[in-house]
């Protein structure tokens, strides 16, 4: 490419687009918050099977570059903004299911499950039964999930008030002339009061990168059924059936189906090294799509983008960036969170309650969801759906 090519202000612009405040933010809190949020989890899953500190390690890199891959990956292919993260609830079960497990065991449980996503993938049947699903439904099982964030945010003023409220009012200010750099100031400020008040633990900080294990894998029956069944049951409920809400109460038209094959595929590449879960991302993901991210929903996947580009990031210096993220207080973290997903919480409300024929069983969807409920080690998102879409069809079959 020649240089007087290089140097027409329409590939500056382009280029410089990409660069843009509250992408980078966007992407960076995504990350953080899912860090910040189930790292520890995912340290107890390891070390119920066993994993050392260098395993340990690997496992945090495997994520991190898996996640980073497909973050961008995907989101540049089909330009949306499509986040994938690890799977929590799955990391949960796994920290008492591994228990007494040898690591070569808690890999070939990896590797079924990824198994079992790429075949739902590949088959279509995970799209077919997405279409069945109305957009109040999403949008009340969106606004149920994100709703306890909404809460921490006040709740975190209990106990570091001079800290959280700075930050709400950096906030509201801000986002009356410029709301795409309320959250990103907002972020910014907390930082500072956090500092100013000796809060930041930055003496925890350990930078080594990360060295990838491989564990040859084992399958067992029992761990399979016992283990690997309910992993993958929780995954793709309590995960990815958010995951694929979180796009449609966007109004963003993903090919579901490939993209779940897609984050069963990387499991089965990065499941030897610790990859145990790869799945769309719901809270998170939220982040990377509200109006502050950017006013054209057609430029916001490039907040994905730059996510995908910080989990990379975070995955080659692996358990290291837990230390970052542990250096800032708990109650920073919550706040920026809420911050960042109030005006997604309105939206999902509004839209869950604004249909009238589908009003009763959104409410459903959304206190069920919001409760926090588990029954059968699967995850209040599934059975909000399930409560709420039993409403909905009853209802229907009445009217009809």
């Amino acid at each position: 490419m020649s240089s007087t090519h290089l140097s027409r202000p329409g590939y500056l612009q382009r280029l410089l687009s990409w660069f843009q405040i509250s992408h980078m933010s966007a992407g960076l809190i995504a990350v953080l918050v899912g860090y910040t949020s189930s790292a520890a989890i995912v340290f107890q899953a390891a070390q119920a099977a066993g994993a050392n500190t260098t395993e340990l390690g690997s496992w945090m890199w495997s994520l991190g570059i898996g996640l980073g891959l497909l973050s961008a990956g995907l989101s540049l292919r089909y330009k949306i903004p499509i986040l994938t993260a690890w799977s929590t609830p799955g990391a949960a079960l796994l920290a008492t299911g591994l228990v007494g497990l040898p690591m070569s065991q808690a890999v070939g449980i990896f590797l079924f499950s990824s198994l079992l996503t790429t075949i739902c993938g590949l088959s279509g049947s995970f799209q077919k039964l997405m279409q069945y699903m109305p957009r109040s439904i999403a949008g009340a099982m969106l606004g149920g999930i994100l709703l306890r964030f909404g809460l921490d945010l006040f709740g975190a003023m209990q106990t570091q008030w001079l800290l959280c409220l700075s930050m709400f009012i950096v906030f509201l200010v801000v986002r009356q002339w410029s709301p795409r750099y309320a959250v990103p100031l907002a972020l910014v400020a907390g930082v500072t009061i956090a500092a100013m008040q000796g809060l930041l633990k930055m003496e925890i900080l350990s930078w080594t990168p990360a060295t990838p294990v491989l564990v040859w894998p084992e399958f067992s029956w029992t761990a399979l059924i016992g283990v690997g069944i309910p992993f993958f049951i929780v995954t793709m409920s309590s995960q990815n059936i958010p995951g694929v809400a979180v796009l449609k109460a966007h109004n963003y038209d993903a090919p579901n189906s490939t993209v779940i094959s897609w984050t069963g595929i990387v499991g089965l590449i990065f499941g030897p090294f610790g990859g145990y879960a790869y799945n769309l991302a719901a809270i998170s993901a939220a982040l990377c799509m509200t109006p502050e991210v950017d006013a054209d929903p057609r430029q916001r996947y490039r907040a994905s983008v730059w996510a995908g580009i910080f989990y990379f990031a975070a995955g080659i210096f692996g358990a290291t960036v837990v230390s970052l993220f542990a250096a800032f207080p708990t109650e920073l973290i919550a706040a920026i969170a809420g911050l960042a997903l109030l005006g997604t919480i309105g939206n999902s409300i509004h839209m869950a309650l604004e249909a009238p024929d589908t009003r009763d069983a959104a409410l459903v969807t959304f206190l069920t969801t919001a409760s926090g409920m588990s029954l059968l080690n699967i995850g209040s998102a599934f059975w909000g759906l399930v409560f709420g879409m039993a409403m909905y069809l009853i209802q229907k079959r009445k009217v009809s």
